[in-house]
């Protein structure tokens, strides 16, 4: 939409649109220099679909709008050829949950041989330091068609939550490039932050906030300490045949899915999983056809 067309829209009294949206066009609200320029209206009141999701899981998503900053990229090249000579647990440890990936002193003996330095933790170093580190993340925590995907010759990220792609997004702190360059893809020149806000500062800007969700109740404290909104929990129609189970927790991510694979195999013996896919292939035959 042009400027004109979001201003005629933003006139409206009820107006419906993404968070990305209206986060980005009071960036670029706050960015102009003249008030005429600016599209949205006052952030008077907001009604938030899935709150629970925009609020607390995406709450410190940052939105950003950078420009570009003239500086090499051969760097990231060097960093990602001595990256992929690197083993696990004994050049460098990952951390899963945290996805923090750091050199071991074995990792950081080979550093300084193959760069030709004396210390690596040099002051003068630190930029080589830092492009080894979002290196070593790109390789390790970073994965191919699930954080981000290769489309005509680009790094497209993938949306964490919804599994969409954000065409136009890049990812900060070198981090973009350090794919990119573990891709083998022309690396594009970094960007600097012109202006940011996270949907949590955000939303805290309107008179009233609500929202709706499924799954509220177990981050009403939250909802109370952060946006000073109260969670009403609204009742069945009729009472509620799922039985609620305790979790399993698993100590890796493969303990998981080998625990998955077992369950299917489990139920696929019983019949189950034969008796739902024939349900399901009766009631999609009762449609008619077109």
């Amino acid at each position: 939409m042009t400027k004109d067309e979001k201003r005629e829209a933003y006139a409206n009294d009820v107006i419906y649109g993404t968070n990305n949206e209206f986060g980005f066009d009071y960036l670029r609200d706050n960015m102009v220099l003249y008030k005429e320029q600016m599209v949205q209206r006052k952030l008077n009141f907001a009604v938030v679909d899935e709150v629970d999701s925009i609020l607390i899981d995406e709450a410190r998503t940052p939105l950003i709008i950078s420009g570009s900053v003239e500086q090499s990229t051969d760097l990231y090249v060097k960093a990602d050829g001595f990256v992929r000579m690197l083993r696990e647990d004994e050049d460098y440890n990952y951390e899963e949950k945290s996805k923090n990936v750091r050199l071991t002193e074995e990792g950081v003996n080979k550093a300084e041989n193959y760069f030709g330095l004396d210390n690596l933790f040099d002051a003068g170093n630190v930029q080589l330091t830092h492009h080894i580190n979002q290196s070593m993340k790109a390789h390790r925590a970073m994965f191919r068609d699930d954080d981000y995907v290769v489309e005509e010759g680009e790094v497209v990220i993938v949306d964490s939550f919804t599994g969409r792609l954000m065409k136009g997004r890049r990812y900060g702190d070198g981090l973009h490039q350090a794919i990119e360059a573990k891709e083998s893809l022309a690396i594009q020149k970094e960007s600097m932050t012109l202006a940011s806000i996270t949907f949590q500062n955000y939303f805290r800007m309107y008179k009233k906030l609500s929202g709706m969700t499924g799954t509220a109740k177990t981050e009403e404290e939250e909802f109370q300490n952060i946006y000073n909104m109260n969670v009403i929990s609204v009742p069945t129609n009729v009472p509620i045949q799922r039985t609620d189970k305790s979790d399993l927790i698993y100590r890796k991510m493969d303990f998981k899915f080998q625990a998955v694979a077992d369950r299917i195999e489990e139920i696929h013996g019983t019949g189950q999983l034969f008796l739902w896919v024939r349900l399901m292939w009766t009631r999609l035959s009762s449609f008619p056809r077109c």
